[in-house]
């Protein structure tokens, strides 16, 4: 590459590595899309897309939610399960109270109202921040279960806040196969992945990231922490909600608050850990993680000839959990993704090492 400086013409070269890693990439990204839009509905069975890829596909959604708040704004979040709840009850009153309301027109409604209500929990980070807004963040996980269980308008009447999901179409197309209903959350999740990917590139991505850095240093540049903490919990919460009614509907069916209990909160909080930090591959990792672990530490004693009770493999999947935490944090803190990130780059000098 040819360029100036003082006054001469001065050539420097750019490696290949520097050049053919995006076109990999992309190659890449094209051939994993192939699979999971054609390979998998073809060749996969129900089981393993009702129980494993449509969790997974939901999880990842709302993982990449959090991801956003907490990734990308350093913001602590423990309710997350409050604003997946937001966007379940709310698609479903719209799709009850309004007769012909388009499926998609109710997700976004949902993910809306989840982004209003996340903003008002949200306003305590103006001026609080860490532990304390965390526990902040957990009064609205406390508060959606009272209200859900307590108010029967939001659930149509239904005293213990348990419901069943309307028919789901769109377009005229119904949506009651495990195929359909995978298609259907995969092209939900590739087009807000690309939507997540394009904004945190762009100016309200580094005004997220300057916040989540120094919040006094970007205020200093012109930055608002006003502005990026309430627009990080209104995404966060927008896609979470989105994720919400996603998992009471395609993949409950019938649903009750403790459906998103704080279990859950920790568990997508886990996710983006052990995934990665402010990384949209890392919510993909994560959510693998967490819903392949509980399938392989079931397998786990029979294929060792170990007798355990179910009890005793539950509390196992909470210690691993645990220990899996601790060990990210303290080896690898930007989690799997980053190890996907070293593995591809050595991938890619081998077998030369410079």
């Amino acid at each position: 590459m040819l360029y100036r400086e003082n006054g001469q013409f001065k050539t420097s070269y750019v490696s290949d590595t520097q050049i053919f890693p995006i076109r990999q990439d992309r190659w890449f990204i094209a051939a994993l899309l192939a699979v999971a839009f054609v390979a998998v509905p073809l060749l996969g069975s129900d089981y393993l897309l009702h129980a494993l890829l449509i969790p997974f596909l939901i999880l990842s959604l709302a993982a990449l939610g959090l991801n956003v708040l907490v990734g990308y704004c350093g913001q602590i979040s423990l309710g997350t399960g409050a604003f997946m709840a937001v966007g379940a009850y709310a698609a479903f009153n719209l799709m009850v109270r309004i007769p012909g309301l388009p499926l998609l027109v109710a997700l976004v409604l949902a993910g809306l109202i989840a982004a209003v209500i996340g903003m008002v929990f949200g306003l305590p980070s103006l001026r609080i921040r860490g532990l304390y807004l965390a526990v902040a963040t957990l009064a609205a996980q406390f508060f959606a279960d009272w209200v859900f269980s307590h108010v029967p308008w939001l659930t149509n009447g239904s005293a213990s806040g348990s419901v069943t999901a309307p028919k789901l179409q769109v377009f005229g197309v119904a949506i009651d196969t495990p195929v359909s209903k995978y298609l259907f959350c995969l092209l939900i999740l590739c087009g807000v992945a690309l939507a997540v990917k394009n904004l945190v590139r762009g100016r309200k991505g580094r005004e997220w990231m300057a916040t989540r850095d120094m919040d006094v240093a970007a205020s200093v540049i012109g930055i608002s922490p006003v502005r990026a903490k309430l627009s990080a919990f209104a995404v966060s919460s927008f896609i979470t909600g989105i994720a919400g009614a996603l998992w009471a509907f395609v993949h409950l069916g019938s649903w009750e608050p403790a459906a998103f209990n704080i279990d859950l909160s920790l568990k997508l909080l886990f996710m983006i850990i052990i995934g990665g930090l402010g990384s949209v591959m890392g919510s993909f990792f994560g959510a693998a993680f967490i819903v392949l672990l509980p399938i392989f530490l079931n397998q786990l004693p029979g294929l060792l000839g170990i007798p355990a009770s179910t009890s005793l493999i539950s509390h196992l999947e909470f210690m691993t959990f645990g220990v899996l935490i601790v060990v990210f944090l303290i080896a690898e803190p930007h989690g799997i993704a980053a190890l996907w990130n070293t593995a591809k780059n050595k991938l890619r000098l081998w077998p030369f090492p410079h």
